[in-house]
């Protein structure tokens, strides 16, 4: 892939889906309850409402796409190089599930490092299989997302809320000892609700990698393009449906989260078109760019930032916003992110994480 073709296909979809990724997780780093209470604004109501039909779920298959998509690329430079792919990659599983416990309790319980480790060993058997057989098991995640979903319906009829006994807002120690406490739940919940639909968008990828799909006016670009006129309408229209029934406990509550399984996916496909066609004319800052090569560094600092600007331990503003503050906030530090990450990866060649992973995946001579 040309320097041109990636600036303007793989780091721009990184870009959008940290972006993305940062609407969705700043409400839960910056609010005890991070769904809208009767008592709130209408306007509070709406961006919640906002984020969920446009944003949940949709961004982090993106990220996982592109996630997919680097284990091609890592396999044939391990060819490149002469060397087995196993021990760089098992490494560098071992590295993403070290850094994903660290950012777990220090920084977010929502982590998703840990939950990519677990879904890269998974796909190890399957990396070999043709873009075809790739994209059947894919689609199969589907149904397995049903199963998940309809399992953590059952889960949650049968528990009751329980007061935290640590706050999030507090000070660094008692915000650690509350994501400790969070975590194992937090992670199963992420496990049974985000992660079969990110291993289906991992074998895409993957498969993506493998039929040069990122290729300017590749066959499976231009299929997905005549694909659109229907494509849009139903992926609107079946996100439309499962934001409405959030928060209704009944059928129609349980047919909205089932519909999560068929929506998210489908309107991620949607933004990923977008991207593409966007990348075709857009060009990203350098800094950008770089954040985007470096976005696991980009994605640790966004709740670094969050914890400073929330936290007792920073300005202390935990509870102060609503959703539709939040929703603009979001984007501002995203972008700020991503700039100081740009600007660290320009100035000392890659992010901070990036160069410690790199020493876990190649030892010391490559670090």
């Amino acid at each position: 892939m040309s320097t041109a073709s990636r600036n303007s296909s793989i780091d721009l979809i990184r870009t959008a889906a940290l972006i993305g990724i940062c609407v969705v997780n700043l409400p839960y780093l910056a609010l005890t309850d991070s769904g809208p209470t009767t008592t709130l604004p209408s306007y509070d109501h709406m961006a919640a409402f906002l984020i969920e039909f446009l944003f949940q779920g949709k961004f982090f298959l993106l990220f996982s796409l592109i996630f997919g998509w680097g284990i091609e690329i890592q396999a044939r430079s391990a060819q490149h190089a002469g060397v087995p792919l196993s021990s760089r990659y098992f490494r560098r599983m071992f590295g993403l599930a070290v850094l994903g416990c660290l950012h777990a309790t220090l920084v977010f319980t929502g982590d998703i490092l840990l939950l990519y480790s677990v879904l890269g060993v998974l796909i190890w058997p399957l990396r070999k299989l043709s873009p075809r057989g790739l994209i059947k098991v894919a689609l199969l995640m589907v149904l397995v997302e049903i199963v998940s979903l309809a399992l953590i319906a059952y889960l949650l009829a049968g528990s009751e809320d329980m007061a935290p006994v640590y706050s999030l807002g507090g000070a660094f120690s008692e915000a650690t000892l509350a994501r400790i406490s969070e975590w194992p739940e937090s992670f199963a919940f992420l496990f049974l609700y985000q992660g079969p639909l990110a291993f289906g968008a991992m074998l895409m990828g993957l498969a993506a990698a493998k039929s040069n799909f990122f290729e300017a006016h590749s066959p499976g670009q231009q299929k997905l393009g005549r694909a659109l006129p229907w494509l849009l309408p139903l992926a609107l229209a079946i996100n439309f449906f499962s934001a409405s029934m959030t928060n209704e406990e009944n059928l129609m509550g349980l047919t909205g989260l089932f519909s999560i399984a068929i929506g998210a996916p489908l309107l991620a496909t949607v933004y990923l078109y977008l991207l593409l066609r966007c990348g075709q004319w857009l060009s990203l800052p350098n800094v950008l760019i770089e954040a985007g090569r470096n976005s696991l560094s980009a994605y640790v600092s966004q709740g670094i930032l969050a914890g400073l600007v929330f936290s007792s331990y920073g300005l202390d503003l935990f509870d102060s916003f609503g959703n539709a503050a939040l929703l603009l906030i979001s984007i501002g530090l995203a972008l700020l992110a991503m700039s100081l990450t740009g600007l660290i990866a320009q100035r000392w060649g890659r992010g901070p994480l990036e160069a410690v992973l790199r020493r876990i995946t190649y030892g010391s001579k490559h670090a």
